[in-house]
């Protein structure tokens, strides 16, 4: 199925030329704000996001900033602060932020009977550090369970209702990647997440070990989550992705039977597997508000 991504009544013309409107504004605030500043000894005349962007009318350049801020590189966490700020501008944010609308014919498309429902993906804005990416989702559509290695990852859910699973490894040791996953033993995960959550809710976090870190989307109805990663995912540098699937009761009886009821609804037991047909998305072009690039030495706003 072919999703078309487009913003309510905007053209990507429209588009372009508002990146364009709002890149020559930054540049005027940026020579007026010099100017202004040109009488002060003891200002350095950098130009901060604060001065260039509004809050209000640029959210998702907002986030861009507040991610060029956070994400530090491969190895490290965003500080509490950081994670904090991200949150707060997510939960903040609409679909009509990131140039969706209700009326897409995506969210107005029903299920086929028999045909499983295809994700597709677009990618807002990436570079080494962190991506931007929005995930569509058909109802029925599945994101099957899959990890995070490395990685801190924001979900916010921008339109649609889907059920959530999330689990964590106990022991979160890595795997040995010589070892084919149909022969790795199965891992003991404790779960974070099982349930319904419908838009708008809160932003969920998970961190490289922690919060949920395997999680799994399916889509009661058409849907659309925003995601935040950072790093990135990169077969290359160590960070590709692992699917994993439950299992069953008879599967490890012996497991089962040391464990008392309760425990058994907090935990279960995962196994790695190959990559599963369900997680093949369509990749689509993101025709939404262009985010323009900033250096480091910009600040994002408070």
């Amino acid at each position: 199925m072919t999703i078309e991504v487009r913003l309510a009544d905007v053209s990507r013309n429209n588009n372009i030329k508002k990146k364009r409107k709002s890149y020559n504004h930054a540049i005027n605030n940026r020579k007026n704000t010099k100017q202004r500043r040109s009488n002060d000894d003891h200002d350095d005349g950098r130009l901060t996001a604060t001065e260039d962007f509004s809050s209000s009318s640029f959210p998702l350049q907002r986030l861009y900033m507040s991610c060029v801020d956070a994400f530090k590189g491969v190895g490290t966490v965003p500080s509490d602060t950081h994670v904090q700020k991200l949150c707060h501008i997510l939960d903040g944010m609409v679909a009509e932020d990131v140039g969706l609308s209700r009326n897409l014919q995506f969210f107005k498309t029903r299920s086929i009977a028999g045909v499983t429902p295809k994700v597709a993906c677009t990618t807002i804005y990436q570079c080494e550090k962190f991506s931007l990416c929005i995930f569509f989702l058909p109802a029925n559509a599945v994101i099957p369970l899959h990890n995070h290695p490395e990685m801190t990852v924001f979900n916010k859910l921008l339109l649609g209702k889907v059920h959530i699973k999330a689990y964590d490894l106990v022991d979160s040791t890595d795997s040995d990647d010589s070892v084919s996953p149909l022969q790795r033993q199965p891992k003991l995960a404790s779960v974070k997440a099982d349930g319904i959550f419908t838009a708008p809710c809160d932003t969920s976090v998970l961190y490289p070990t922690s919060g949920g870190n395997i999680h799994s989307f399916t889509a009661i109805t058409p849907c659309a989550i925003l995601d935040v990663m950072g790093p990135p995912y990169s077969k290359k540098d160590g960070r590709d992705c692992s699917y994993y699937r439950e299992i069953t009761d008879s599967a490890l009886p012996y497991e089962r039977a040391v464990m008392s009821g309760e425990e058994s609804e907090r935990y279960c037991w995962l196994e790695e597997i190959e990559v599963p047909k369900e997680s093949e998305m369509e990749g689509i072009e993101y025709m939404g508000p262009q985010i323009i690039e900033m250096s480091s030495s910009f600040r994002s706003p408070v």
